[in-house]
C-alpha cells in the first residue's frame, strides 16, 4: 500500500532528474589524437553544461597532451595560432581570451578533469567545435556542438 502512495511522489521527481542528467556529457581521448566522438549535443533547457573529460592513455602531458576546449567555430583558428606560443604552462591557450567558453587543462595519461559552463554564452545563431589546443592536435581533435530542444 505505501508503494502506491509514494509513486505518485516518485514521478514527479523523475523528468527533474532525467533534465539534470542532459546537462552532461564524458568525452575521451588516449594516446592517439582522436576524441571518442565527432559530435556532442547541449540541450538549450540546461542552464549550465558539464564535461567530464579524461585522457585514457598512458604518455604524459608533455609529450601528448588532451584537453577540451569550447569556441565559436570561426574563432579556433586564431585561438590555437595564438595559444601554442602560451605553452604547456597556460594549457596552449591565449590567457584570459574571451573567445574561449569553457577548457580543462591539459591532462596526461589516466589523468581527468571536468568544466561546467553557462550555456547563455551560447546561441542558437552560431556554430560551435570543441577541439583540443596541444600543438598539431586541433586539426584532427576536432568535433561539433549542436545545440538542441
Amino acid at each position: 500500500m505505501r508503494f502506491y502512495l509514494l509513486l505518485p511522489l516518485a514521478i514527479a521527481f523523475l523528468p527533474t532528474v532525467a533534465a539534470a542528467d542532459n546537462c552532461e556529457v564524458s568525452i575521451s581521448a588516449g594516446d592517439g589524437m582522436a576524441f571518442n566522438t565527432r559530435s556532442m549535443d547541449i540541450p538549450l533547457s540546461c542552464e549550465e553544461f558539464t564535461v567530464n573529460f579524461a585522457h585514457t592513455g598512458r604518455l604524459p602531458k608533455g609529450g601528448m597532451g588532451h584537453n577540451w576546449v569550447l569556441a565559436q567555430t570561426s574563432d579556433v583558428p586564431e585561438i590555437v595560432k595564438v595559444g601554442t606560443p602560451a605553452g604547456l604552462a597556460n594549457n596552449y591557450l591565449p590567457e584570459n581570451d574571451a573567445r574561449v567558453i569553457a577548457a580543462t587543462p591539459i591532462l596526461g595519461g589516466g589523468e581527468n578533469a571536468s568544466v561546467t559552463f553557462d550555456t547563455g554564452a551560447l546561441s542558437a545563431d552560431s556554430s560551435y567545435t570543441f577541439f583540443c589546443s596541444f600543438p598539431g592536435h586541433s586539426s584532427m581533435m576536432r568535433g561539433s556542438v549542436n545545440l538542441v530542444d
